[in-house]
């Protein structure tokens, strides 16, 4: 897709995205009724672009009645399937609620562009009256959510040395670089975490969820923005407060440091079962633990796991710097990653202290977490 191309995509699906939001006087149907025709006519105008379209009939065949499910979402249930060529492929069935067009548009619009090995592949859809559905490829090994945070460390864990949690890493950041820097139009994603992170049967990465993803200019740097979005616990700061700095690419850089340190510590950024409350706020913890030469994971076996273990930390402590500016980008990460752990600063304490301004200041605290 040339520059042109993308820059139309970018307009019609933004001003078709503010005319989807119906007006309070309009009846519950004729909302309904305005939304389908708003997504009939973006699949129409962009059919070319779009992978296959399915029936609902078409999807409990595919899925078998939706007997195997995979998994629940914010924005739905995920169930296996398989197509008529016997490809097996994972279906996600929008919410009614999550259903209203736009995220809908938002995905189809944008995933159906991407083809790259990070990125997971779009194989079809449904738009069905209020009935709305996503087809990807089937990752054989799920989300790395479900890895990292198993209740079955011993036998999960395992798995994944941390050379292979390290390849992860890269990959991932590989597929949010290309995000950034390899499309027409660069695309933030506002979703980075372990939940939308897929493996596929060599434990390949491919980032998934595009409900939230924003198309932008590569020549403008700041991003307008009227609500924070994303999941609680990866959010920037500066999407709460311009306080913080402006919102830009760098916001997906702040996720992906918290998911790394999470592979780090094989918990998640915030845990409220966590009894010691001063450890709470897990990336101070962290911070602490390497700043001391303290061991930051007991899965630590050898000294190489602890040079890789040092290093994600360092990386993932660069990316969640509170001010964006102080952020490497994704091309830089990629270096940090490749390169040697003796190449590596320790970056600046990267939040305000939960024993100072935190405290005094509940309000940033109580948003991030």
């Amino acid at each position: 897709m040339d520059a042109i191309a993308a820059k139309k995509l970018e307009i019609f699906v933004g001003s078709t995205l503010q005319k989807i939001q119906p007006s309070v006087s309009k009846t519950k149907s004729d909302k309904e009724k305005e939304v389908q025709q708003r997504v009939e006519k973006f699949l129409e105008d962009y059919k070319t672009h779009n992978p296959t379209r399915y029936t609902y009939s078409d999807l409990k065949k595919i899925t078998g009645k939706f007997k195997h499910k995979l998994g629940q979402g914010g924005y739905g249930s995920v169930y296996k399937g398989k197509l008529s060529n016997g490809i097996p492929v994972a279906v996600k069935i929008l919410e009614y609620s999550k259903a209203n067009g736009e995220d809908f548009i938002n995905e189809v619009a944008i995933i159906s562009r991407i083809h790259h090995f990070n990125v997971v592949r779009l194989l079809g859809f449904c738009s069905e009256g209020t009935r709305r559905a996503i087809i990807y490829e089937f990752m054989l090994n799920g989300s790395l959510e479900k890895i990292i945070f198993s209740k079955m460390h011993e036998s999960d864990h395992r798995l994944l040395s941390w050379e292979k949690l390290q390849k992860i890493a890269f990959g991932v950041a590989r597929g949010v670089e290309y995000l950034h820097q390899g499309c027409k139009r660069r695309i933030l994603h506002f979703d980075i975490k372990p939940h939308n992170i897929l493996l596929d049967h060599n434990f390949q990465p491919k980032i998934s969820d595009f409900e939230l993803a924003k198309l932008c200019s590569k020549e403008i740097s700041i991003v307008s923005m009227t609500a924070a979005r994303g999941t609680v616990g990866y959010i920037a700061p500066e999407l709460f407060s311009r306080n913080f700095g402006e919102v830009s690419y760098k916001a997906d850089v702040f996720s992906y440091g918290m998911m790394l340190l999470e592979m780090v510590g094989c918990r998640k950024n915030i845990d409220h079962t966590i009894e010691n409350q001063s450890q709470v706020y897990f990336p101070e913890w962290v911070y602490n633990r390497v700043n001391q030469g303290r061991e930051i994971s007991l899965e630590i076996e050898d000294d190489g796991d602890e040079k890789i273990a040092k290093k994600l930390a360092i990386v993932g402590l660069w990316c969640i710097q509170w001010n964006p500016t102080d952020r490497p980008s994704m091309t830089m990460v990629m270096q940090m990653l490749e390169g040697d752990l003796k190449s590596l600063e320790m970056p600046p304490k990267p939040f305000i202290s939960l024993d100072d301004e935190m405290v005094e200041n509940p309000w940033i605290l109580k948003k991030l977490l």
